[in-house]
């Protein structure tokens, strides 16, 4: 009998990285997926970390803002921008998940997706020179803002597609106990990326208000989409059951019903639904910084460096705790994010001076940042193991659904703004957060 062959290099990366030393914890996967699950791992971690980085590089809550800010763009732009960017990637995915069930192999429409979002990009850095006096179709600064929020509505559809089927693919290719670490080992090396990115801006203050810095990012950000739809394309999937397809609008309302009949299902979406709680919070903690500090901690390199930070450290933590209890995840990121809340608010009320340092400052968004980041972790992560092969990709088509609306309902945050201020917007996401925590810790534990 010959000698064993020795592992090749992606055997070896997801070894060490998933600390899986035989590299056959096959859960709730195909038999035919068990041997090329290495390979899967590795490329999945490539393509999410490539992506996740160019969210950081354009992000609708921190770039987007900043760059219609210097191009002069009304502010109405500006409000819309966070509402639009996540309620048209979750709206449409209950139509698409119905075609997508009628193709055995589903990782061509990550591709797809990732490709439009490039493409979108790359418009979105052409607006820069339709600005110039040099064009005869000049854009004015609204027309600007309005070219922006078009190719932003693309760019979310487009990220729609690639939401349902990125779970889908996950849960046919990576093992149960394994899809946590990915999602956070991708987290976690993005995060660091994002902060040589922000270190970059913060010793180079002098581009920071410059048009070419915002095409940079955006063309920058659009090459990490096309880099990563190549190597999606590399991930050996296989086939996966057909039945569910139809009529989009009769097969999306059937699916609706799921919210009701399968009860684990309906409470975590209500749970999922409770958690968006830490992703609302971060802006209204800015702007109670904001009010106390000269403005160097919320300039877009500080804001990149906190987020950065927080994905660096705190990506692979969640992940390896959602493998084994991701409903705790969700839980302890709820309250977390209550508790930054509540300890702006007290700083807010007794140490205003505090909030202006940036060691006080930075460190409330670098919490909130972390908080926000482990519920994306946990409830991802219990999506897919709670799901099955067969309804994965339509549990995860009606439960953006219903988030997307949320999302959109979540505006009516600026009208409570407007009327009663910030403490009451706060005060209000603090028990929706802490009624979330609870919530999760009833769910049940879907990992064995």
């Amino acid at each position: 009998m010959g000698e064993p062959s020795k592992p090749d290099l992606n055997e070896r990366l997801y070894q060490y990285l998933a600390e899986d030393e035989d590299a056959r914890v096959c859960k709730d996967i195909p038999d035919s997926a068990c041997n090329e699950q290495p390979k899967a791992f590795v490329l999945h971690l490539w393509s999410l970390t490539l992506t996740k980085l160019g969210d950081s590089l354009v992000s609708a809550r921190l770039v987007l803002p900043w760059m219609l800010s210097v191009a002069g763009a009304p502010a109405f732009f500006i409000s819309m921008l966070v509402p639009l960017r996540e309620s048209l990637s979750l709206l449409p995915q209950l139509f698409v998940a119905q075609r997508m069930r009628e193709k055995p192999v589903r990782k061509w429409f990550w591709v797809a997706g990732s490709i439009g979002q490039g493409l979108a990009l790359v418009m979105m850095a052409a607006g820069f020179l339709l600005l110039s006096e040099q064009f005869v179709w000049r854009l004015s600064a609204t027309g600007f803002g309005w070219w922006i929020i078009g190719w932003l509505f693309i760019f979310s559809l487009a990220r729609g597609i690639c939401s349902v089927a990125s779970k889908d693919v996950l849960g046919k290719t990576v093992s149960k106990t394994r899809r946590g670490r990915l999602t956070g080992l991708a987290a976690a090396t993005a995060g660091m990326l994002t902060l040589a990115t922000a270190l970059v801006i913060l010793f180079a203050p002098e581009v920071a208000g410059s048009y070419a810095l915002f095409v940079f990012l955006l063309l920058g950000a659009a090459l990490l989409w096309f880099a990563a739809a190549f190597t999606y394309a590399c991930i050996p999937e296989v086939a996966g059951a057909t039945e569910g397809g139809g009529n989009a609008i009769t097969e999306a309302l059937k699916s609706l019903a799921l919210l009701w009949q399968d009860k684990q299902f309906g409470s975590f979406v209500a749970t999922r639904a409770l958690l968006v709680s830490s992703a609302f919070s971060i802006p209204y903690i800015v702007v109670l910084i904001q009010r106390q500090s000269e403005g160097a901690l919320t300039g877009l390199g500080g804001m990149l460096l906190a987020s950065g930070l927080a994905g660096m450290l705190a990506g692979r933590f969640w992940g390896r705790w959602s493998d084994s209890a991701s409903n705790h995840v969700m839980a302890a990121a709820a309250f977390m994010a209550s508790a930054v809340m509540a300890l702006a608010l007290l700083l807010d009320f007794t140490l205003q001076d505090w909030l202006g340092s940036v060691v006080v400052g930075g460190g409330l968004i670098f919490l909130a940042a972390v908080a926000h980041h482990g519920a994306r972790v946990g409830r991802k992560t219990y999506l897919v193991d709670m799901a099955s092969q067969d309804n994965r990709a339509q549990y995860t088509a009606v439960s953006n659904t219903v988030i997307g609306v949320l999302l959109l309902l979540g505006m009516l945050l600026g009208v409570l703004d407007q009327f009663f201020g910030t403490y009451a917007v706060l005060g209000l996401l603090i028990v929706v957060g802490v009624i979330a925590g609870v919530r999760a810790l009833t769910l049940p534990n879907v990992t064995d």
